[in-house]
């Protein structure tokens, strides 16, 4: 209650600023920034609950968050434009092998691609889901381009328990047709991903759900993840989506046209 009595004063002093005695305005939005900085500071414990139950409720705004601190990174960091990342490149050659020829991965596009995208996603990240359609296009658009799909649930237990589903139905659709359809339902549905909604999606592309359950708690599917965890760590990875490119890293949902410029970077490298 008296938190909601201090957002409430909070709005009150913010409509206030807007009236014509500004002044006025401004003390009292002092005086409720006072008193929010005080209860904030006096009520701990039941501040992080709030925080805390608004996380479980919203687990993609995690995602959402460790993407914008990578954000402010990379603009903080030395460099072209500010958004130059470290140099993960002897990184990326150590890992050729579980990165690029995995297999636990899922392949879309041409196997035999002269430039390889690796994504590693979670199912409940609000960024992976708005780049959705980036992938998907450039499936579409360039039938040279090798597309490595990696599970990275970092966003919770249903990200975990999605991820598991995902891999069972990779085991049973190994030329990725019905994964990608799969791929597309789940993570392009609204709210938070969990057991069942992967379940449903499995459902759809009229799979065995009997084997699908069995799969998802295989070994395969432990192994899988723990592969992709391994090489999540290995190149530094703390959100999704994340991307490796050829040679380089990419971080975030930095949208289609920067994805080709990296894809179109690599292939003129490969070419020399």
């Amino acid at each position: 209650m008296k938190l909601a009595i201090v957002f409430g004063s909070a709005i009150i002093a913010g409509s206030a600023a807007l009236a014509p005695h500004a002044v006025r305005a401004q003390d009292q939005r002092a005086e409720t920034e006072a008193i929010v900085r005080d209860y904030l500071a006096n009520h701990p414990e039941e501040v992080g609950e709030i925080v805390k139950g608004y996380f479980v409720k919203h687990p993609e705004a995690v995602g959402q968050i460790l993407a914008e601190l990578i954000k402010r990174h990379q603009s903080a960091s030395p460099g072209a434009g500010g958004r130059s990342v470290p140099d993960r490149s002897a990184a990326i050659a150590a890992n050729a092998g579980a990165l690029f020829s995995s297999p636990h991965q899922v392949t879309l596009g041409d196997p035999r691609g002269d430039v390889t995208l690796v994504e590693f996603f979670d199912y409940n990240c609000g960024f992976c889901k708005r780049a959705l359609s980036d992938t998907l296009a450039l499936v579409k658009d360039d039938p040279h381009l090798k597309i490595v799909l990696k599970e990275f649930p970092i966003l919770g237990s249903g990200s975990t328990a999605a991820a598991r589903i995902a891999i069972a139905v990779r085991m049973q659709d190994p030329d990725g047709r019905k994964y990608l359809a799969f791929h597309q339902e789940l993570l392009g549905s609204p709210g938070p991903a969990s057991w069942e909604k992967a379940l449903s999606a499995a459902k759809d592309q009229d799979l065995d759900m009997a084997r699908i359950e069995a799969d998802a708690a295989s070994d395969e599917a432990g192994a899988t993840l723990s592969e992709d965890m391994k090489l999540a760590s290995a190149l530094g990875f703390a959100g999704a989506p994340s991307y490796v490119v050829g040679g380089d890293v990419v971080l975030g949902a930095v949208g289609l046209g920067a994805l080709k410029e990296r894809i179109e970077k690599a292939r003129a490298a490969a070419s020399r």
